[in-house]
């Protein structure tokens, strides 16, 4: 067999061995949270309901299976409405990622419709901004970590460090106290309502409420100013409309209590 053969099979081997774990969601408590964005000059004081989280992005090793399963969202078989010319892109071919491409990094390049597809594949969806921005918020010992100044400051570092560059493997840092990974440094990640957090005539989500531009998005700002790294965050996915995709966005998937 060809060298160059050989590696190709070892590579896929090791996807569909990435890929047949059972995806890891682990529980999130209800409780109450104040978030950073401000709606028409004032803070947003939540109740949040139960709800159960991925641990860990969505990798490539996962979203090739599903591909697999699920021809309708290869590359090239997309429709443009749903997905642009960049989708999938870093790929190799529409079910070859390539030696370059490693199984356990989050998977990028796929627009909000693949990933809310996905999550539909695993009878979860993708979280809402609160639920994300809720979990997001915690450390390795804290439910809430953003009034430290020094882990402010290596979020923003981490963000404007790995900007424009593919995300790195998963599970290099601790999990936070609820055992969630890698929310605030690896990539981007899509939310189910992002396209609702500023008015944009061009982000049309099918199904969508604006809530947050009923409840006076035109004046939606940040209640909390030190936190640049979430405003960061925040730019770069409401400059995205539902079908584009980016070399630094992916997403995770949640889901609810059964019976809900």
């Amino acid at each position: 067999m060809p060298m160059i053969s050989r590696q190709f099979a070892f590579v896929l081997m090791l996807l569909v061995s990435f890929a047949a774990k059972a995806a890891d969601y682990v529980a999130i408590p209800a409780g109450q949270f104040e978030s950073a964005l401000a709606i028409a000059g004032h803070a947003a004081h939540l109740r949040l309901a139960a709800f159960s989280m991925r641990s860990e992005p969505v990798t490539n090793a996962e979203f090739l299976a599903f591909v697999k399963q699920h021809a309708e969202w290869r590359r090239g078989q997309v429709p443009s409405l749903l997905a642009g010319s960049s989708y999938l892109s870093q790929w190799q071919g529409p079910l070859e990622p390539g030696a370059s491409i490693l199984p356990d990094q989050p998977v990028t390049q796929v627009s909000w419709f693949a990933a809310r597809a996905y999550c539909d594949s695993e009878q979860a969806r993708l979280p809402n901004w609160y639920e994300w921005e809720y979990v997001s918020a915690a450390d390795a010992t804290r439910a809430d970590a953003r009034r430290d100044p020094a882990r402010n400051q290596e979020l923003l570092s981490a963000i404007q460090g790995a900007s424009g560059n593919l995300p790195g493997v998963i599970g290099t840092g601790p999990a936070n106290v609820y055992g969630v990974r890698d929310l605030n440094r690896l990539l981007w990640e899509w939310t189910g309502d992002y396209a609702a957090m500023f008015p944009n005539a061009d982000a049309r989500v099918p199904g969508s409420v604006a809530n947050l531009a009923l409840c006076g998005g035109s004046a939606l700002a940040f209640a909390d100013k030190n936190q640049y790294a979430l405003m960061m965050r925040v730019a770069a996915l409401t400059a995205l409309r539902p079908a584009d995709t980016a070399s630094r966005v992916g997403f995770r998937c949640v889901r609810d209590p059964k019976g809900k």
